[in-house]
């Protein structure tokens, strides 16, 4: 008879297992040279004939899906010629554009953003998260801080540096409407800091972890291309091959693109910010498009050597050089007052977040939220497709339950410690008085980060490394990003042309670089948000057939697990029955 001590060492022995297979399969597999992999399952036989790229057309070097490549292509020259050429007026017009979006549609991306929050909730700790992307045998093929790594790197890196010391300051000095505190308070730091975190929290990773689980479990479980266009095979069919396919994986380009642009605009301006407060060079749009040449360069090389040699590597390179920095801040800052910050206001989010995530100032009017949340949320959406595609090829063997952990509560929690302590520091030299941040943020809020390290020891080389990683975390949003819009523009195919892959990523810096000279910041948020309100609509369809597949997969799930239950109670009892006789 098999005693409890057999049985608690037979569950370790079977876990050591798995650890070591698990740990086996990431030393062993092959070097990712991109995105671009080879679906084992063929769950639809009706298209196993079909393959990723098939109607490619390969000429001059490259290798394109002609429907994708040409629409997104043209429609990106028409806007940017058209941003160009009408130079002078283009601030007015995407001014005007952002205020129509936020006036008219702010509600949508305001429900928008809690139906894909609530629906990515749902799908984790609802009996889908038992479902494993690629399979209940499947394994990782990346460590978990490798993993964690790539996800900040990807999802808001130059963000997080960007406005975590400009944000809370913002709001401290004239808080959200939601908030009845008075500008310049303690009450307004608590709101700056609550209004911060529900901007970088768990809307935002919410959405990244929605389109990635999509993308991931119609890839690894269900056969199909890792495209957008994949998602929705249980509403379209074979369709997804034809004209609904195509404009989908249009619409996923150019709000990747624009997306992308938005972010590297914000980081090199905080890179020119930084060079200007060091050497005193010119922080001028021409030394800004200069510098996007020279990161686009080095995001080219990263691109070439793939998603390995660059992307891993670089990801890695942040998260070490992110610890460090945030590490130098909470021992020399104002420790005790960045813990507490990060508690209290953690507490304060959690406790404001059903009203706060519902407001739209319908009731008090104003346009408040056309600046922050709706451009917020707005940008979020439309950087979807990129990081999650690029979430979706690096999480294969996660359980759906632990994939909407590591995407949507561990980061957020990092980036409220982030937020927190950059933030944190800043709203403290603030109320002080030992250092006017405001002024900087009100300035050039490119500048406040820089600012604020003046206010500690070793201000220079502390803007340096700020600088350094500033870069870094550019370089790997753009080289990721490339290798995505790569990914689509090649119809998903197994392996793209390097040439194909350096057009995309001097593409990128190309769309930011006149976007900035056309109409500045206001262009980069005029295109995310208008970009994002279309994806939302194609994600927001997208939630009901990832509904429909994942009910399909927990049946299989269920029936395997029954059948494997009554064949080991079968062969208990022979072996039962084989006891009795001896």
């Amino acid at each position: 008879m098999t005693t409890k001590t057999e049985l608690m060492r037979e569950r370790r022995a079977r876990l050591r297992q798995q650890r070591a297979m698990r740990d086996a399969a990431i030393a062993e597999r092959p070097a990712f040279e991109g995105l671009q992999l080879d679906p084992e399952t063929e769950y639809y036989e009706e298209i196993a004939h079909r393959k990723p790229g098939d109607t490619n057309i390969v000429r001059f070097g490259f290798d394109i899906h002609p429907q994708v490549t040409f629409m997104s292509a043209g429609f990106l020259i028409v806007f940017l010629g058209l941003t160009l050429i009408f130079q002078d007026r283009a601030e007015q017009i995407f001014q005007d554009a952002l205020g129509f979006i936020g006036d008219n549609f702010g509600w949508f991306y305001i429900l928008a953003a809690n139906i894909f929050l609530v629906a990515i909730v749902f799908f984790g700790f609802s009996r889908f998260g038992r479902i494993r992307l690629g399979g209940q045998e499947a394994v990782p093929e990346f460590t978990n801080f490798a993993w964690y790594a790539m996800l900040i790197s990807a999802g808001m890196g130059i963000g997080l540096m960007f406005w975590s010391v400009a944000e809370p300051i913002y709001h401290y000095q004239s808080p959200a409407p939601f908030f009845s505190g008075e500008p310049n308070t303690p009450e307004a730091a608590d709101a700056a800091m609550v209004t911060t975190f529900y901007h970088w929290g768990l809307h935002p990773w919410g959405i990244y972890a929605l389109v990635s689980l999509a993308l991931a479990f119609f890839t690894f479980n269900r056969g199909l291309p890792l495209t957008m266009r994949s998602v929705f095979y249980p509403l379209l069919g074979e369709r997804i091959y034809g004209f609904w396919g195509n404009l989908i994986d249009v619409i996923a380009v150019i709000a990747t693109l624009f997306g992308l642009a938005s972010s590297l605009g914000f980081g090199v301006r905080q890179v020119s910010a930084g060079f200007n407060f060091l050497f005193d060079t010119p922080d001028t749009t021409t030394f800004q498009v200069i510098l996007i040449a020279l990161i686009t360069g080095a995001a080219t090389m990263s691109v070439v050597a793939g998603l390995d040699g660059g992307v891993k590597r670089l990801s890695q390179l942040n998260l070490n050089l992110g610890a460090m920095f945030l590490a130098f801040i909470l021992i020399v800052g104002p420790t005790v007052f960045i813990v507490g910050t990060f508690l209290e206001s953690t507490g304060s989010y959690l406790q404001s977040l059903p009203a706060l995530a519902t407001w739209t100032e319908s009731l008090t009017g104003g346009n408040w939220q056309n600046g922050w949340t709706v451009f917020y949320w707005g940008w979020w959406i439309s950087w979807a497709p990129f990081v999650g595609m690029f979430i979706a090829r690096v999480s294969k063997g996660r359980t759906i339950r632990e994939f909407v952990i590591g995407v949507v509560l561990i980061p957020s929690l990092l980036s409220f410690l982030w937020m927190s302590t950059f933030g944190g520091a800043a709203l403290k030299t603030q109320m002080d008085g030992t250092r006017d941040v405001a002024a900087a943020v009100n300035e050039n809020v490119a500048t406040a980060l820089f600012d604020l390290l003046e206010a500690f020891p070793f201000t220079t080389i502390t803007s340096i490394l700020g600088i350094i990683l500033v870069i870094s975390f550019f370089v790997t949003s753009s080289d990721s990003g490339s290798l995505v819009v790569d990914h689509l523009t090649s119809g998903g195919k197994l392996e793209s042309p390097v040439p194909q892959r350096v057009f995309w990523a001097i593409m990128e810096g190309t769309v930011a670089s006149i976007l900035l000279i056309g109409g500045g910041l206001l262009a980069l948020q005029s295109a995310a948000v208008a970009s994002g309100a279309i994806f939302a609509i194609v994600l927001l369809v997208g939630i009901y057939s990832m509904r429909q597949a994942f009910g399909e997969e927990l049946e299989i799930v269920e029936l395997e697990e029954h059948i494997i239950e009554q064949a080991e109670a079968e062969a208990e009892a022979a072996a039962q029955a084989r006891g009795v006789i001896s």
